[in-house]
């Protein structure tokens, strides 16, 4: 069986961490290990998380250089095969996330990462649907318009991240999408799709908190994409993203 090192990163997220812990406790398969990075909470998150805590959660409180310099340090940390993270106000689908990961490692050994779908919901009602990101199958010349799969859906190998490192520090808000395309396009790791909603995301997170940080964002996926040699048109980068934007807000599971 394939080993999922699984990391949550939070900073005073007290409302939210108990339910992404209970998702992950409610998975049929369990992580190998569960990595929790605070980053010096001032509220009462460490003891929300020590309510909630099993054997195989290890948590490590300390100050970063943010969201991304913390998720560095639990790939630092984990031991297991895979490496997957869920935000701390996320929460996994269903039941059967990790096991469908798990199982498709264990059945593709020649694949380095997989990635699946994601639903964003309601912070208030976490069954409630307001956008639904379906991926697909990553095609070369994706990027360039602006594709980049749900980052909380990624599963990838824990030697692909000693080889080829961690989040770039550089992009504040959009390392997330640097990573993926220096896995995918730069170093042409083997990836697959599974078409299966993986996560439900609460709307309002850091990227899609305001127009401020959506424009920082697009801006840094534009640098990102130069730093790689892979220039892009403006017009083609905004037509594309505003259209796929679209269909998350109209398509629904079937």
């Amino acid at each position: 069986m394939t080993k999922i090192s699984l990391i949550t990163v939070v900073r005073n997220g007290e409302t939210t961490i108990a339910d992404c812990m209970a998702s992950v406790l409610s998975q049929t398969t369990q992580p190998f290990e569960y990595i929790i990075i605070d980053g010096n909470s001032t509220d009462r998150t460490l003891e929300v998380i020590e309510k909630h805590c099993w054997p195989a959660v290890k948590v490590i409180s300390e100050p970063d250089h943010g969201l991304y310099d913390a998720m560095n340090k639990g790939i630092n940390l984990a031991s297991g095969d895979v490496i997957g993270l869920i935000n701390s106000d996320d929460v996994y689908a269903d039941n059967q996330v990790l096991q469908k990961v798990s199982d498709f490692f264990s059945d593709n050994p020649k694949i380095d990462a997989c990635y699946g779908d994601l639903c964003y919901v309601r912070c208030d009602d976490l069954t409630k649907i307001v956008r639904y990101w379906r991926s697909n199958s990553y095609q070369l010349g994706l990027f360039r318009k602006g594709w980049v799969p749900p980052h909380p859906t990624l599963y990838v190998k824990t030697e692909i991240y000693k080889k080829y490192g961690g989040f770039d520090l550089r992009y504040r808000i959009a390392a997330d999408f640097e990573l993926m395309l220096r896995l995918f396009a730069t170093h042409h790791i083997q990836t697959a799709y599974l078409p299966h909603i993986m996560v439900r995301m609460r709307l309002g997170g850091t990227t899609n908190r305001n127009l401020k940080n959506i424009l920082l964002q697009n801006l840094e996926i534009r640098r990102a994409l130069r730093s790689h040699n892979m220039s892009s048109s403006l017009v083609g980068f905004v037509a594309h993203k505003a259209w796929s934007r679209f269909l998350q807000f109209v398509q629904r599971p079937q």
